[in-house]
């Protein structure tokens, strides 16, 4: 397989893997997880890969033929927006629509010692259901879908480590427990890691906002 990297920045930062049928972009890569926006082009198929145990996140509609190390081949059809969970595995994607697609894959790293905060005290879940659905829950994750209306303050809770996905564009202030008060724009599609942390959210902007939280438990 012929394979080339390109990073921007003086640091290296943001890296793209390039291969002659598919496109990589590490967002974030520390001891827990390595984030990665996969984009490919309609009908293009990748390389035979394999990946750890992921989370992926639906930026755009898709619909790819999965081919598995065995042979098996299966149809997966997902909506922009939904989130599902795979066990590690070595697979190959092709896309069969006739439209681009764009998802994040965050890669759970197997070995390394677990991330803090699991379980929490006040779970964001059980004071603010209606605005925390959890889509998806194991073992080594949960994951919720926080909606965040226009001009509201939700209650303080915490969270363990996690990944979060923004669907939306979003206008937040996050006041953390000693006081800080951070302010956080974000455009859709873009991901962000938190340390373990309490916090109250306020949602400054004018619309409805929504994004995905994928909390590690070990």
């Amino acid at each position: 397989m012929r394979l080339s990297a390109l990073c921007l920045g003086a640091l290296g930062l943001s890296c793209f893997i390039i291969t002659a049928r598919a496109a990589e972009k590490v967002e974030i890569d520390n001891p827990w997880v390595r984030v990665l926006r996969i984009t490919q082009a309609p009908h293009e198929k990748s390389e035979a890969h394999v990946r750890p145990a992921s989370v992926s996140v639906y930026l755009t509609d898709l619909h790819q033929k999965v081919t598995e190390a065995g042979g098996k081949v299966r149809d997966l059809k997902k909506k922009a927006g939904d989130v599902a969970f795979f066990e590690a595995a070595n697979t190959s994607e092709e896309n069969v629509s006739d439209q681009p697609l764009e998802e994040i894959v965050v890669e759970l790293k197997p070995g390394s010692n677990g991330p803090t905060g699991w379980p929490v005290s006040i779970d964001p879940v059980k004071t603010d259901p209606q605005h925390h659905p959890v889509p998806l829950e194991n073992d080594k994750v949960r994951v919720l879908r926080t909606i965040l209306d226009p001009h509201i303050k939700g209650p303080a809770h915490e969270h363990p480590s996690y990944v979060v996905v923004y669907l939306t564009e979003l206008h937040t202030t996050m006041t953390l427990a000693d006081g800080r008060q951070i302010d956080n724009p974000r455009k859709p599609g873009e991901v962000a890691w938190r340390d373990a942390l309490k916090h109250q959210t306020e949602n400054i902007g004018d619309k409805r906002a929504v994004e995905i939280q994928i909390e590690l438990k070990k």
